[in-house]
């Protein structure tokens, strides 16, 4: 369910859409003085109660999902009356019901699992090298995002990633190269993650060197997230 008619949007994103971009996985790093700016939409507030049993609320995209036609029916129900309750209306014409398959925030979420967004994974395979460090900040912001797809992503991401400290020298060598080519091809074949129930027992692998530390959650032989 997309932008509600009762919420036009929130005034500090269209005031500063150069800071604030569209697809918040491409966001700038911190520039200068770091501050924190939390904001909690006036939609998720209303639909706290329901938050991550149901529902799930991001910037203006309403997210609803459910085990069985039958209860996926009553939380329908359910949000639309919350939303009337606070004068808040979903255009039609954006929303969509009843998904076997739904994109949402760069990923696609389907019953057997949670894969990469195609078109996604298609503007990073088509990423001109870097030659910079903002450039360089921009893809392992972009790539980043999809870290938990990508069994020892900081293995790979860590020869570009030395690139942007303070005072680096910037050279894009060969293994930096290597690195970029990786991470690409990595993300080209990464696995559909199951969805996690949380009734069921998970199993952790871990490994670690004096170079790092990686590990893989695993429910019923299932692949939930990898992390380095």
């Amino acid at each position: 369910m997309e932008e509600l008619e009762g919420v036009k949007g929130i005034p500090m994103i269209e005031d500063f859409p150069e800071v604030f971009a569209d697809d918040l996985p491409r966001l700038p790093l911190d520039q200068g003085t770091e501050f924190v700016i939390e904001l909690e939409p006036a939609k998720a507030l209303i639909f706290r109660q329901y938050l991550d049993n149901f529902v799930v609320v991001f910037i203006d995209d309403i997210l609803v999902y459910s085990q069985s036609d039958k209860e996926h029916r009553e939380h329908i129900r359910i949000v639309l009356e919350i939303l009337q309750k606070h004068w808040l209306y979903a255009k039609l014409s954006k929303c969509e019901f009843w998904l076997r398959e739904v994109k949402f925030v760069g990923h696609i979420i389907s019953s057997e699992g949670v894969a990469v967004d195609p078109a996604k994974i298609e503007a990073i395979i088509e990423w001109q090298r870097q030659t910079n460090v903002h450039e360089i900040c921009s893809f392992l912001g972009l790539v980043g995002y999809y870290r938990r797809f990508v069994e020892g992503f900081s293995k790979f991401s860590s020869t570009t990633t030395t690139l942007t400290r303070k005072n680096a020298k910037f050279v894009w060598s060969k293994k930096c190269e290597r690195s970029f080519q990786e991470l690409e091809r990595r993300l080209t074949i990464a696995p559909v993650l199951a969805l996690p129930e949380l009734h069921k027992p998970y199993v952790v692998y871990s490994d670690a060197s004096k170079m790092g530390l990686g590990c893989i959650l695993l429910q019923e032989r299932r692949v939930v997230a990898y992390a380095s």
